[in-house]
């Protein structure tokens, strides 16, 4: 109906009656309508009560038996700093029993559905007194699958049936107290320091106890920090997505155990934070770094030319690109011809092997569209 008035306001010349299809609600009014006329004018417009408070008990149970043998009880009649306590040693628990399954991610997915469809259940079922006698339950549930689904980088848990604020506010009391609760503590760290280059952290982690904990934690800000590289160091972040894939695949596969996982992630943390330094002992710019990275600087071929000819490259190519880019140059084919033309004059300049050129001509130039909007500017 307010689609409508909208409608009427900006088509003023509009037939009396007419719904203009705003919004591209044509389709499900058509279906609503079909509905109604058919039924003759009695169809049903809501579910009943208590065949949402059926699927609700269905889904919870299905949930219970997530955490078959888990006690949390403290959720409901524990402290604050209790009830935040729990929620390690749970997402511990779900890690563990998805690290055990055929295909961990599925299972992991799979409790996330579940409180889901948990969720909007009962948010149908309220007040209903089953409704209410689970509803701290329901709200343990929501705050375990909100801890995992930060956590979670398939983006495969991005959907509009999230639990939103009110649900949760009728689902559970509110976690309040009068004293200082340290979440850091209460995740078993010590330090709010959650830089994934700090030694610090990279310590805490590791002596976790909720090992599968670690794993997801340190797989998710590895993830994160390859996503910020990836905007500008084009073969850096390649490099790193591979190993962190490579490692994770592993586990999941059984391959090596969780603490093998977990120094192999904080090695993986180190490498990144070595790589920072790369500039300084290579005596280059950040920019400078990401083009000697794109020469192929792990060939054979190319390493023999030496590390002070791909410096002179990759701080020649810089120059040359940087004075003859636009902002828009990635979709005029003309100017993109220019630039190719004068990376291949850089390469054959310094003796870049002939055979490698084409190859590394196209690397430059996907690098170069991640630079170029700064450098348009």
């Amino acid at each position: 109906m307010q689609t409508i008035a909208r409608v009427n306001r900006v088509f003023k010349d509009k037939p009396g009656g007419l719904v203009v299809d705003y919004l591209g609600l044509a389709h499900e009014l058509k279906q609503a309508l079909a509905i109604y006329t058919e039924s003759g004018g009695h169809g049903r417009t809501a579910i009943d009560q208590e065949e949402a408070v059926a699927v609700m008990l269905e889904k919870y149970e299905i949930c219970c038996d997530h955490f078959h043998g888990f006690d949390w009880s403290k959720w409901t009649d524990g402290k604050p700093a209790e009830k935040l306590g729990l929620l390690p040693a749970a997402q511990e628990y779900i890690y563990a029993r998805a690290a055990k399954a055929k295909k961990p991610d599925e299972h992991k997915q799979k409790f996330l559905r579940a409180v889901t469809e948990l969720s909007q259940a009962f948010a149908l079922s309220v007040p209903h007194t089953k409704a209410i006698e689970i509803r701290d339950d329901v709200g343990f549930f929501q705050a375990v699958r909100a801890a995992i689904a930060k956590s979670d980088i398939s983006g495969k848990d991005k959907s509009p049936g999230d639990i939103d604020a009110a649900i949760r506010q009728i689902i559970s009391r509110a976690v309040a107290s009068d004293e200082v609760v340290d979440i850091f503590a209460a995740a078993g760290l010590k330090k709010p320091d959650i830089s994934i280059l700090s030694d610090d952290f990279l310590a805490e982690v590791r002596g976790m106890p909720q090992k599968n904990l670690a794993v997801e934690l340190l797989r998710k800000l590895l993830n994160n920090e390859i996503k910020l590289r990836s905007k500008k160091f084009l073969i850096q972040s390649k490099s790193f997505a591979e190993l962190l894939e490579n490692s994770i695949r592993k586990y999941q596969n059984r391959a090596i155990e969780t603490a093998q996982v977990i120094e192999e992630l904080i090695q993986l943390a180190k490498q990144m934070r070595q790589a920072d330094t790369r500039g300084k002992d290579l005596g280059l710019s950040q920019d400078e770094v990401a083009f000697y990275d794109a020469l192929e600087t792990n060939d054979s071929a190319v390493k023999a030319l030496g590390d002070t000819n791909l410096k002179f490259i990759a701080q020649e190519l810089v120059k040359t690109i940087r004075e003859n880019v636009s902002i828009d140059w990635t979709a005029k084919e003309s100017v993109r011809a220019k630039l190719r033309v004068m990376v291949k004059r850089v390469l054959r300049k310094f003796g870049y092997p002939p055979d490698k050129q084409e190859k590394a001509t196209q690397t430059v130039l996907l690098q170069a569209e991640l630079l170029c909007a700064d450098w348009a500017g």
